[in-house]
C-alpha cells in the first residue's frame, strides 16, 4: 500500500503571532457581532413599528456578512504588510463603517419617528 506524501506544516504569513493582522481580525469579529446584536434590536422593534423595524435590521445583516466575506482579504494584507515591515491603514473599511454607522442612525430614527 503507498503512503500519501508527506506535506510540510503550514508556515505562518508572519513570523510573530498575536501582532497585528490578528488583533484587526478580532477587532472586525467584535464588530460582527455587534451588528448581529444589533440586527436582532431592530428586530424587537417589529412589534411596535412593523416593516420599518427590517431595513435597519437587514442593513446589519449585510453589514455583517460584508464583515465575515473580507476578512480573509484583510489578515492576508495585515500579515503581508507586517512581513514587509510597513502596514497601510484599510480607510475604505475604516470610512464604510461610518456611512454605516450614519445609514442605520438615520433608518433607526426614521422607524421611530415615522411610524
Amino acid at each position: 500500500m503507498r503512503r500519501p506524501p508527506v506535506l510540510p506544516p503550514a508556515t505562518a504569513l508572519h513570523q510573530d503571532p498575536g501582532l497585528q493582522p490578528e488583533r484587526t481580525v478580532m477587532s472586525w469579529d467584535r464588530t460582527l457581532l455587534a451588528l448581529f446584536v444589533a440586527a436582532a434590536m431592530f428586530l424587537r422593534w417589529y412589534a411596535t413599528v412593523g416593516l420599518a423595524a427590517l431595513a435597519p435590521a437587514g442593513l446589519c445583516g449585510l453589514a455583517a456578512m460584508a464583515i465575515h466575506l473580507t476578512q480573509r482579504r484583510r489578515y492576508g494584507l495585515q500579515s503581508l504588510g507586517v512581513a514587509r515591515e510597513r502596514v497601510e491603514a484599510d480607510v475604505f473599511s475604516v470610512l464604510w463603517m461610518v456611512v454605516l454607522v450614519v445609514a442605520l442612525a438615520v433608518l433607526g430614527a426614521l422607524a421611530i419617528w415615522v411610524i
